[in-house]
C-alpha cells in the first residue's frame, strides 16, 4: 500500500509559467532589445529554469558568455516577482484536501532552489501543510538524480518502496525509478517538454487530478472505503 506521496511543484502542483515567462521577456527587452515572446510558446519549457527558458528564448547555454549575466538578470527578475501570477493547477487544492482528509503525508520534491521555492509556498499557504519540501539545492543533487526522492522518503519515515511520485516531467519519472519508488505518475496537465509523456515509462498518465484521487484511494488503507 501506498504510504507516502510526492509532488513535483512547478507544472504538477503549481502554474508558475506567467511569472517565470514574464521573467524571461524582462530580460529580452532590457538587455537585448527583443520583443516579449507569447507565453503559450515557453509554456512547455517552464519546468526547465532559467538555463532552459534562455536557450529557448535567447539561444544562450553555460558555456556562452553572455549567460551568467543573462541568468542574474532573469532570477533577479523572477525573485520579485514570483507570486503575480503564481496559483494552483484547477483540482490540485481539492487533491491534496483529500490526502490531508486521510491522513496520508505527502510532500513536494522540486528542482526550484530554496530561495524561490520558500516564499512561493509560504504564499499559497503550503509550507506547513507538507511534510517535507525538498529543493532544487537541498541534496547534492537535483532529479533526475535519485537523492532528492530518496531524502524526501527519509525525512518522513518512510521505505522508497512504499511512496509514490507524481510528475510533469521525464526527469521526474527518471528520479521515481532510479529511487526505487513504488509508482511512478506522469502528469498531462503540466508543461511536459519536448518528449512525448507516453515515452517516459511512467506507471500510469492521469489528465486531471480529479484522476489521481481514485487511483491513490484505491491504494491507500486509510482512504480505501472514503
Amino acid at each position: 500500500m501506498i504510504t507516502a506521496l510526492f509532488f513535483d511543484l512547478d507544472g504538477t502542483l503549481i502554474d508558475t509559467a506567467d511569472d517565470l515567462a514574464a521573467s524571461l521577456n524582462h530580460v529580452r527587452q532590457h538587455l537585448y532589445d527583443l520583443p516579449p515572446l507569447p507565453t503559450a510558446q515557453l509554456r512547455p519549457y517552464a519546468s526547465r529554469g532559467a538555463a532552459g527558458l534562455l536557450r529557448l528564448g535567447l539561444n544562450l547555454t553555460l558555456e556562452d558568455a553572455a549567460f551568467e549575466e543573462a541568468r542574474n538578470a532573469f532570477l533577479t527578475h523572477y525573485a520579485q516577482h514570483l507570486t503575480d501570477h503564481v496559483c494552483f493547477f484547477p483540482g490540485i487544492e481539492t487533491l491534496l484536501g483529500h490526502l490531508d482528509n486521510h491522513g496520508l503525508p505527502w510532500g513536494i520534491v522540486t528542482n526550484k532552489h530554496q530561495r524561490f521555492t520558500t516564499p512561493v509556498l509560504a504564499y499559497l499557504g503550503l509550507e506547513r501543510r507538507a511534510a517535507c519540501v525538498v529543493s532544487g539545492d537541498t541534496t547534492a543533487h537535483s532529479k533526475p538524480h535519485p537523492l532528492p526522492l530518496l531524502h524526501a522518503a527519509q525525512s518522513v519515515g518512510v521505505a522508497p518502496q512504499q511512496c509514490w511520485f507524481v510528475g510533469d516531467d521525464h526527469r521526474d519519472i527518471d528520479a521515481a525509478r532510479a529511487a526505487d519508488f513504488q509508482y511512478a505518475v506522469a502528469v498531462r496537465w503540466g508543461y511536459l517538454g519536448d518528449k512525448p509523456i507516453e515515452s517516459w515509462g511512467a506507471d500510469t498518465i492521469v489528465d486531471t487530478p480529479e484522476q489521481l484521487w481514485p487511483l491513490i484511494r484505491k491504494n491507500h488503507s486509510t482512504a480505501k472505503n472514503a
